[in-house]
């Protein structure tokens, strides 16, 4: 690479240049740990399943009528 005042890409110096691929690399890195982290959130929830079983079973109850 050239001196601190060289132009490497269209007219930006080296320290732009340097930014810019820091940039991209922090930018790649947390939309790979989004990605990833969406994907286990959003896989399968035995916990939902269960409290929507509950509830099926809690509602299916108190249609139920009651005889005393």
């Amino acid at each position: 690479m050239s001196g601190a005042g060289g132009k490497l890409i269209m007219g930006m110096n080296e320290v732009k240049v340097k930014n810019f691929v820091v940039a991209g690399g922090l930018s790649a890195f947390v939309a790979t740990v989004y990605v990833y982290t969406m994907k286990a959130v959003g896989g399968t929830d035995e916990l939902q399943a269960a409290v929507e079983t509950f509830e099926r079973e809690k509602a299916t109850k108190a249609q139920a009528p009651t005889s005393t």
